[in-house]
């Protein structure tokens, strides 16, 4: 008996790795003879890095950054040194997580500590960079990250922008010519589930900004900005690119990187399957168990279980989630390479409560389903 553990993290209780642990713990319990493979996973959000990395035994390195709102913070990368890969999520540098919600400034919240990340990679020898954009705090365009790797931003009295989207509105001229020109030797990835373009009703502003902090009129102000910085970018650049897909991403990191350092957008899930190898290691599998800590209708917009689930119908091999909560829609999933779903409470119970108690919880459900598993076995 095969069985592969490929489930995401549960915010605010596991990682991806504790997850799979604990399922197999549980899976323990009936099958004690059983080939388990865990294969923590994400989709490009929090937890990436630390999901490649225990898969691919790389390296976690540490540098001290420029922060959303301007103070230093202590962001977290991997490095794959044998392939030369960065793998750098924009939250540790950029992430809304680093906010508290009192604070939270979409209008002048900047993506420069992100292009600190992507300059120490440079330095580094990266070939290869893996951007995992999602949760940020920031609406600037990438314009921070943009200026941190050399990208000159001026207003009409040829003065340094100060950062933030709302400052876009003043831009008048861009200056390239101290782009750093390693970023031509490097080939970018953008790992992401966004697929909004940079501006109007499904762009970044509006889409993402009042989470971040922004009014209904400063939406306005910032969509009218990051047009601006657009219509400013076409000038220098021979594509504009604010209306493909992703170009909203991250408050609009995901335009920067497309327009300025022609990155390739993928889903995250998929960036993360191929870097820990979750296809190969599928074939010839009997199950494959994934889950995350809510599991519903926004799964089948490229979350970790319909990436996992796809990868797995491909080899005809049977997949169960196990989740925090069973939420609206979640049966669409069934249509897309899940087989059965379970939700971790076995009564009621409070959220702090579930969260508290999701090993045991894992353990509890995995342990059931190979019960399950196995009566249905010896009757077929």
């Amino acid at each position: 008996m095969k069985i592969i553990i490929a489930p995401d993290s549960f915010k605010d209780s596991l990682s991806a790795e504790g997850v799979a642990q604990a399922i197999a713990q549980g899976l323990t319990e009936v099958w004690p003879d059983a080939e388990l493979v865990q294969c923590p996973m994400a989709d490009g959000g929090e937890g990436t890095v630390e999901s490649v990395l225990a898969a691919c035994n790389g390296e976690l390195r540490s540098q001290r950054v420029t922060g959303p709102l301007g103070g230093s913070v202590e962001a977290r990368w991997g490095w794959l040194a044998d392939s030369h890969t960065a793998i750098i999520e924009m939250a540790e540098a950029s992430g809304l997580q680093l906010v508290p919600p009192g604070q939270r400034d979409a209008c002048s919240s900047s993506t420069y500590g992100t292009g600190e990340l992507i300059r120490a990679a440079l330095d580094l020898g990266a070939e290869r960079i893996i951007l995992a954009i999602g949760g940020s705090a920031t609406n600037d365009g990438g314009a921070g990250a943009l200026q941190a790797l050399g990208v000159q931003l001026f207003d009409a009295q040829d003065q340094p922008l100060p950062p933030g989207g709302l400052a876009l509105a003043h831009l008048a001229r861009i200056s390239l010519e101290d782009l750093d020109p390693r970023l031509a030797q490097v080939r970018f990835e953008i790992a992401a589930d966004v697929n909004n373009p940079l501006c109007g009703p499904h762009g970044a502003s509006a889409i993402f900004g009042p989470q971040k902090g922004a009014s209904p009129e400063q939406v306005k102000q910032l969509d009218a900005a990051l047009g601006h910085f657009a219509d400013h970018c076409a000038k220098v650049l021979p594509k504009d690119v604010r209306e493909e897909p992703g170009s909203g991403a991250a408050g609009g990191l995901g335009f920067a990187a497309k327009a300025f350092l022609a990155a390739q957008f993928r889903a995250g899930v998929e960036v993360v399957a191929e870097l820990v190898g979750l296809d190969a290691a599928v074939c010839g599998a009997d199950l494959v168990i994934t889950g995350e800590g809510r599991f519903d209708a926004q799964t089948l917009r490229g979350k970790t279980p319909f990436g996992v689930a796809r990868i797995a119908r491909q080899h005809g091999v049977p997949v169960i989630v196990i989740a925090g909560t069973l939420g609206d829609g979640y049966e669409q999933m069934y249509a897309h390479g899940v087989d059965a779903a379970f939700a971790l409470p076995s009564g009621p119970m409070s959220l702090e409560q579930a969260c508290s108690e999701a090993p045991r919880l894992l353990r509890e459900r995995a342990a059931d389903i190979a019960r399950v598993w196995r009566v249905a076995a010896l009757r077929s």
